[in-house]
């Protein structure tokens, strides 16, 4: 794997960085906390996704960006051959191979397996190949003997061994457990063969009994049959009976109907005679109702002209009050223009005379503000005078003529008294000041009674500006409402005179009296009226009930005939209804008979049915055990072949632990030889993976911090080394975070040359490092810096060796 470009966007404290990665030996230089490892992190995000990332999937955003800024990461590397791209961001992800515009993998899921699958690793493996971190140099040390095997197993792919293992002894345990439940729930050989013998033996005793069943249900089916033909005649009697009983029943109340029908009719034609006599005097006093009826339409005219003229006059009268009152209002107003003119100038005169006021008062407030505030000033500069004076004046009283001079400090000697006498009349000089300004600030507290006067004319003037104000909108008022009742008075004018001609136009001459006796004989005659027309309905009536009578009497006879020869026909039939019970109880008896032979002869058939299910299920039972017994021997024959792959497994591994130490321990010693400039020419592992450094073929027993740091780097070195020799395809990259810990000057740059001699096996090595001189044994340096007032991490590429470092202080010194 080559990396060629990384950019990140909004990706943890880097906004927007992009890096250039070449071959050779780079640094990436910078203090902690400003973003280093974070390009690392970003690296194996874009490959790996979330499960590469510290934190959730929202911390990776930039603190300072907005919550719906993209956060996206492009990695740009080469692999076997091909060059890929990666674009991802926090909700998706693209893979791009040799420059295509389309995708070969455009989701987060697809481009997490296709990464993976063309890595040939996991994110584990990947930080167990490429990168070394600060905190796996000293693994090997910090682990017991098993755990130093198993994570040197782990780091070299030898852990895969153990899982294949691991999963056949799984296979195993599972092959063991299905034996056992095999065995504990096969049934007993013999048991079986007893139950399929006494199921033959209870089929063949279930059929013979099922042969007398049927021969018994024949004969029982045949006396059944002889009495059925008697049974049904006599039902079909016994129902023709009833049919017709329940036929005479009906006519019967039939008859009885059509005869209360003739008598109701009777009775209505008797009460259409007596209805005629009575019609014939209501029709002679219903005669007059046409004229009165008349009348009250004429009396109703008169009475609605009466009422319309009662209106019209009450709104006369309110129309000549609401006249009058408009033209009294009208006379007023009516020299509200005159007033108009001369109000204006009294308004215009008042607000000149309050302007002059108000400017004059301003002026006599802002004369006496700043004689307040000048008095003021000059009352603190004196009392700031007087403090120092008086200090003076007390050093030089208890000092005498070795006081220092106020201006020189030097001892003033004999002119000490003249420098205290000029001091004390200073002073005295300065309290009098103080005194008159002190007064004078507290004259000046309240204002002159000049201001004040000047404030009562100027409220004086604001009233009466007011009171001019009030009198020239009243006026104003006036002259708009004397514009608006002139239209109303001729309005109401009209409204007089429309008015009363519709009240000269209306009818007279209605009499209420006449209006109410008039009505009340006409509702008297309306309902002898309606009393009349009912009488005559029912008069009306007469031929219709007539004819209903004759109808209902020849229905009646009708129905008299047909019940005498219902009556006859159903003496003729002869039912007995005692001799029909006694063949019912005969053919119930005969039936009962019938049902119990088919109830017999049906569970014989199912015996027959269940004793032939024994027996299948006695032959199944067989057949089943002997499955389990080919069964059980083929899982026996597995057990034992997985018991044989399970040691040679573990023969497999102990062997490859064996040939592991000598190798690893021959690696370390070769870079551990060329890091100490051949002191320590050896570096052994014993057989728990325990760490000895051989100084002059003797071990040395103890090492200091920086040697263990050593010894732990020369170490991952060589597995990283062994690593890259085994994968199957090469793996040009290196990276190394924080590693040079405790070494010293001499050991770094050791470590550095030792790393430019790795070219031939990694053709990048990224050392990621705080420390700053070590730029000159680098080829190429990124310089990695956090600028606190934007909260940001920047990356400066530039050249390694002398000219980087001299580059590098300049930029310190200039900055």
């Amino acid at each position: 794997m080559r990396l060629h470009s990384l950019t990140l966007r909004n990706f943890r404290q880097h906004a927007d960085t992009h890096v250039q990665f070449t071959s050779g030996l780079t640094g990436i230089i910078g203090a902690n906390g400003a973003g280093k490892t974070t390009l690392l992190e970003a690296i194996a995000w874009a490959l790996y996704g979330n499960s590469a990332a510290r934190g959730t999937r929202e911390s990776l955003r930039h603190a300072r960006a907005d919550e719906k800024a993209p956060v996206r990461v492009t990695l740009d590397f080469a692999l076997g051959g091909h060059r890929y791209r990666v674009e991802r961001s926090l909700r998706t992800a693209d893979v791009y191979m040799d420059g295509a515009a389309e995708p070969i993998a455009h989701t987060i899921r697809g481009a997490n397996e296709l990464l993976q699958r063309r890595m040939g690793m996991s994110r584990a493996e990947f930080f167990n190949t490429y990168f070394t971190g600060q905190k796996e140099l000293d693994v090997m040390a910090a682990l017991g003997p098993v755990e130093r095997a198993r994570f040197l197993a782990r780091v070299l792919g030898y852990d895969r061994l153990g899982v294949a293992q691991e999963m056949l002894r799984d296979q195993r345990r599972a092959i063991i457990a299905e034996l056992n439940g095999l065995r504990s729930g096969m049934p007993d050989t013999r048991e079986i063969a007893t139950k399929e013998s006494a199921a033959e033996q209870a089929l063949a005793a279930a059929r013979d009994q099922g042969e007398l069943a049927q021969a018994s249900l024949a004969a029982v089916r045949a006396a059944h049959e002889k009495l059925t033909p008697r049974w049904e005649a006599a039902e079909r009697a016994r129902e023709r009976w009833r049919v017709l009983d329940a036929d005479r029943r009906v006519l019967a109340q039939d008859t009885h109907a059509s005869t209360r029908d003739v008598e109701r009719l009777q009775s209505e034609l008797a009460a259409v005679r007596t209805a005629r006599e009575t019609l014939a005097p209501l029709l002679v006093d219903t005669a007059s109702r046409a004229e009165l009826q008349a009348r009250v339409e004429q009396l109703d005219a008169l009475s609605a002209a009466e009422s319309e003229r009662q209106g019209l006059s009450e709104r006369l009268r309110t129309l000549r009050e609401e006249q009058a009152r408009l033209d009294e209002r009208l006379a007023k107003i009516e020299s509200a223009p005159a007033f108009e003119l001369e109000q204006r100038d009294n308004l215009v005169r008042a607000r000149d005379a309050f302007a002059a006021v108000d400017r004059e008062l301003d002026n006599a407030r802002t004369l006496w503000a700043r004689d307040r505030q000048e008095a003021e000033t000059k009352l603190a500069s004196l009392e700031t005078q007087r403090e120092e004076l008086a200090a003076q004046h007390a050093t030089l009283d208890g000092l005498g003529a070795e006081s220092p001079c106020p201006t020189c400090g030097r001892p003033l000697g004999e002119s000490y008294r003249d420098v205290l006498a000029l001091i004390t009349e200073q002073l005295e000089t300065v309290t009098v000041d103080s005194s008159y300004f002190r007064q004078r600030v507290r004259q000046l507290v309240k204002p002159p009674e000049s201001l004040q006067t000047l404030e009562s004319r100027r409220t004086a003037q604001q009233q009466d500006i007011a009171n001019a104000e009030r009198r020239y909108a009243r006026i104003q008022a006036a002259i708009q409402e004397r514009e608006q009742l002139g239209p109303q008075a001729e309005s109401v004018r009209t409204r007089i005179a429309d008015a009363e001609a519709r009240h000269g136009a209306l009818p007279a001459g209605y009499d209420a009296d006449e209006h109410r006796t008039v009505r009340t004989e006409l509702k008297r005659l309306a309902e002898i009226a309606a009393r009349a027309a009912s009488l005559q309905s029912t008069v009306d009536r007469a031929p219709a009930l007539r004819q209903q009578r004759d109808a209902a009497a020849h229905r009646a006879s009708d129905l008299a005939q047909q019940l005498d020869a219902l009556s006859a026909e159903q003496s003729a039939l002869g039912f007995d209804a005692a001799a029909h019970e006694m063949l019912r109880a005969e053919h119930a008896g005969a039936a009962a008979q019938l049902r119990t032979a088919e109830l017999e002869e049906a569970d014989a058939r199912g015996s027959v049915q269940r004793t032939e299910q024994q027996r299948e299920s006695a032959r199944r039972a067989r057949e089943a055990l002997e499955k389990l017994q080919t069964r059980a021997s083929a899982l026996e024959v597995e057990r034992s072949l997985h018991d044989e792959l399970d040691e040679e497994f573990g023969a497999l591994r102990d062997e490859l632990n064996d040939r592991l130490r000598p190798e690893l321990s021959e690696l370390a010693s070769a870079f551990l030889e060329s890091l100490t400039d051949g002191r320590y020419a050896a570096l052994e592992l014993d057989e728990h993976y325990g760490v000895q450094v051989l100084e002059d073929g003797l071990p040395k027993t103890v090492l200091s911090g920086g040697e263990e740091d050593l010894c732990n780097l020369v170490l991952r070195l060589a597995i990283s080394q062994m690593i890259a020799e085994r994968a199957g395809q090469p793996f040009s990259l290196l990276i190394l975070d924080e590693v040079f810990g405790s070494l010293d000057e001499s050991r770094r740059e050791n470590v550095l040359a030792l790393l430019r001699r790795l070219h031939d096996r990694f053709e990048q090595v990224i050392v990621i490092t705080h420390i700053e001189n070590v730029r000159e044994g680098l080829d190429r340096v990124l310089s990695v810096s956090y600028d606190p007032e934007h909260g940001t991490s920047r990356v400066a590429a530039s050249l390694g060796g002398a000219a980087g470092a001299d580059a590098a202080v300049w930029e310190a010194e200039l900055v």
